[in-house]
């Protein structure tokens, strides 16, 4: 039966369907066309971030520590003396398809005569750095520039005219000096004047606004004209991380600027995390956990930056790299960071590794971003 037969519902039906098509293209932000060996594709869709890590000795790394130079001490774990080797050379495999693995003249392609920024803690230092090695690596005879001006880190590859930065920004919103001391501003954001200009930006938050006691850098948090010693502080991301997106909204044009919001980068200070006792962390760990699923689920900041993101105007990618790092309790520097046997750095990331992934997973949805446009 035709429509001539059902011509009262016909023009509900194709609303219906309209409807349903819009709401699976706005879902489809973190999902990319299947792949099928390098350099090519297939039909249909598959999430990125949903798989598990597989041994991979033959591709990975992506990179030989000693070929990049720009490595800080505190993420090199081989020149720091880790014994095993192993957590170098696992791959992740999402679920029904195969991440196109990182080019990077392709990406300086992409990109040239264009400039990208990282803002963030030390957590975006790791990716920066992840990235210009893997950059680096791709043209080794190229003639780099890197300085570092107060908290602006800048690697710039004159040959492509493609300058790759970080600035150090622990939470984005304003941590200023005043008469009364140290104050986060949660409303304020003056600082995000220095993020104009770029053709892509990768934010990042978090790490920091868990410290207490000596290790919190602030005296007072502040927030319109109420001012604490402190307060919750998921409710403090919050705020801070809206007042971020507020920025966003007002200050960035799409089309001219991509914006990345890196995921929460998971520590792993405490085994019953993933079915072990307690005072079991990431010391000693020589594999990832099976599987796709982590034992205590997400982080519960993991909620607020979905919900934030959400509710933006403007289109912000989410780099959802939680659940995947979180089953990589094998590839922090640990007791091979910057304090050795001192030390127990459960939260960074070994380079190579890791965040070697995220900027594979970026590149990943670069391409995805460039076939849709």
């Amino acid at each position: 039966m035709g429509c001539r037969t059902f011509q009262s519902f016909c023009p509900f039906a194709f609303a219906l369907f309209v409807t349903l098509l819009l709401y699976l293209l706005h879902k489809s932000n973190a999902r990319v066309e299947r792949w099928k060996g390098r350099g090519g594709s297939g039909l249909g869709t598959c999430d990125l971030f949903d798989g598990n890590w597989v041994y991979d000795d033959s591709h990975y790394p992506l990179y030989n520590t000693s070929s990049c130079p720009f490595i800080d001490e505190q993420f090199d774990c081989q020149k720091n003396g880790r014994p095993d080797r192993n957590y170098l050379n696992y791959r992740w495999k999402p679920k029904g398809c195969e991440l196109p693995r990182f080019d990077g003249r392709d990406f300086l392609k992409r990109f040239k005569g264009k400039r990208i920024l990282f803002v963030g803690d030390s957590l975006s230092l790791n990716q920066w750095q992840s990235l210009i090695c893997m950059l680096h690596v791709a043209v080794p005879q190229s003639k780099y520039n890197i300085e570092r001006i107060g908290n602006l880190s800048t690697f710039i590859l004159p040959e492509y005219g493609v300058s790759v930065m970080f600035s150090r920004n622990a939470f984005l919103v304003d941590l200023t000096e005043e008469d009364i001391g140290t104050v986060l501003k949660l409303d304020s954001i003056q600082n995000g004047n220095s993020w104009k200009g770029y053709d892509m930006i990768i934010f990042n938050t978090w790490h920091w606004w868990l410290h207490k006691g000596h290790r919190k850098p602030w005296n007072f948090v502040q927030e319109g004209a109420k001012v604490e010693e402190d307060m919750d502080r998921l409710i403090a991301f919050r705020m801070g991380l809206t007042t971020w997106s507020k920025w966003v909204d007002s200050n960035v044009d799409p089309k001219v600027t991509k914006v990345f919001f890196q995921g929460i980068s998971p520590a792993h200070y405490n085994g019953e995390e993933w079915n072990e006792a307690q005072s079991t962390s990431c010391k000693g760990q020589t594999e990832p956990l099976r599987g796709s699923r982590y034992p205590s689920g997400s982080p519960r900041p993991v909620v607020i930056v979905k919900e934030v993101l959400a509710n933006m105007s403007k289109s912000v990618t989410l780099l959802d790299v939680t659940t995947l790092s979180q089953l990589r309790k094998d590839g922090h520097p640990s007791s091979y960071g910057i304090d050795g046997e001192k030390g127990n750095d459960c939260s960074h990331w070994c380079l190579a590794g890791v965040p070697d992934t995220w900027n594979q997973l970026l590149y990943a949805m670069l391409i995805l971003q460039d076939k849709t446009n």
